[in-house]
């Protein structure tokens, strides 16, 4: 096994965007993919990281970028400015996430007709947007994501299947959200999962939270364990 990256730029609405592709260059042929959503800050080495654990089970991952080159948040007072241009216009979002889609698919080591997305926090909601949209993948997990339906209309049926891995007290997904994300879900068909972990709030696969003193906002290892452990399983099945 060989895990090998390389940057991955491509044109979007908007501009450049770069992200970081990885797969296992021991491995021949084309590879089922995932794409991998970042969370507020937007493309950073922890997503990269994702990307390479998840080419070390067999896949080819995309670590993509929303936000455009150069353009990364950092913690502070501005930590949510680019995140919040992209929610107050969802269609642009949508079509971003196509283009970085687009960009995954082109790869000669994917089977685009593989495809699957992941995302964290803001990331978890993009990829349930990729879902509502109807974009080409056949599934997509979100872990502690973001609930709010876009002002679109979404497909009917939803026909990627839905993992959702959540923290059960998150205070972005109380549990009247989380309801209404599984009716929602229901009534549009879709083939739907939801996790939720006791004890663990928003942004429990983070460990760069594990000294958050935010209510709500740690790192918690089991829910992270035991989450990635679902993912890999429903990824096994939905995947091949």
């Amino acid at each position: 096994m060989t895990i090998t990256r390389r940057p991955l730029l491509h044109d979007g609405p908007g501009g450049r965007f770069e992200g970081v592709f990885a797969w296992d260059d021991a491995a021949t042929g084309a590879r089922p993919a995932i794409l991998v959503v970042p969370n507020i800050l937007g493309q950073k080495e922890a997503d990269n990281r994702v990307a390479e654990a998840l080419a070390a089970l067999g896949y080819a991952a995309f670590a993509c970028d929303l936000y455009g080159q150069g353009r990364r948040a950092e913690r502070g007072p501005d930590i949510a400015r680019y995140m919040d241009e992209l929610n107050a216009d969802r269609t642009l979002l949508r079509d971003r996430l196509a283009a970085s889609l687009a960009a995954l698919v082109a790869q000669p080591e994917v089977d685009g007709t593989r495809v699957a997305a992941i995302g964290f926090c803001f990331g978890g909601k993009c990829v349930l947007d990729m879902a509502r949209a109807g974009l080409a993948i056949r599934a997509a997990v979100s872990f502690h994501g973001v609930y709010d339906r876009p002002d679109y209309a979404s497909v009917s049926p939803i026909t990627a299947k839905l993992l959702v891995c959540h923290g059960w007290d998150d205070p972005l997904g109380p549990p009247e959200a989380v309801v209404a994300l599984a009716g929602e879900l229901s009534a549009a068909g879709a083939d739907w999962q939801i996790h939720a972990y006791g004890n663990a709030g928003h942004a429990f696969t983070d460990e760069a939270r594990r000294d958050s003193t935010v209510p709500g906002v740690a790192y918690e290892e089991r829910a992270d364990r035991r989450s990635w452990a679902a993912m890999r399983g429903f990824l096994d099945e939905t995947l091949g």
